[in-house]
């Protein structure tokens, strides 16, 4: 089974502030009061004003991401930081190899990141997005590990994010059906 992700998650009101007036902007909702903003070609665009560019190369430590941040989209992102800490996740994952990477803004300026890791050799909260929510204010909870506690898991890419933020799920939804189902049996 393979994971995709590119996006901003941040609180969500702030979100929802900043991208109430875009028309490629559809937030997800997560758990603990947080949002994620899928980053889709058209959402850089209307952001930005320019298409994105994209790495050439593999991710590595040095170039952590595929997008590759111009001074506009990094302007965009430390603009919103000063309402609070806004963070940039991206993720690829197919037949168990794979990586992630993450920033975040503050007050600003880029506060933290970006951090990238393949080999996942570190304890889970050192994992960059782990690490990045963490930074954001994520709580621990029930769930192993901060990705899941925010209930990044229930998407399995940014077009499935996308299709959820459409349809006004919450991050609680696939537990809402199996409770629902177990109640029906």
């Amino acid at each position: 089974m393979s994971y995709q992700l590119s996006a901003i998650v941040a609180d969500a009101e702030l979100l929802r502030e900043e991208t109430r007036e875009l028309d490629h902007a559809v937030l997800g909702e997560l758990r603990q009061d947080f949002a994620l903003l899928p980053v889709t070609p058209q959402l850089v665009q209307e952001l930005t004003g320019n298409a994105p560019d994209y790495a050439t190369d593999e991710p590595g430590p040095e170039q952590p991401f595929t997008l590759t941040f111009s001074p506009a989209l990094t302007e965009v992102l430390a603009r919103w930081s000063l309402r609070g800490p806004v963070a940039y996740l991206e993720a690829e994952f197919a037949g168990g190899v794979g990586r992630q990477a993450a920033a975040v803004w503050l007050d600003g300026v880029l506060a933290w990141g970006p951090r990238f890791d393949s080999t996942f050799d570190l304890p889970r909260p050192q994992w960059p997005i782990n690490a990045a929510l963490i930074e954001l204010g994520a709580e621990p909870g029930a769930w192993i590990d901060p990705f899941a506690e925010l209930g990044l898991h229930v998407e399995r890419s940014t077009e499935g994010w996308l299709a959820h933020g459409r349809r006004g799920l919450s991050a609680d939804y696939w537990d809402e059906l199996a409770e629902e189902w177990e109640a029906r049996q």
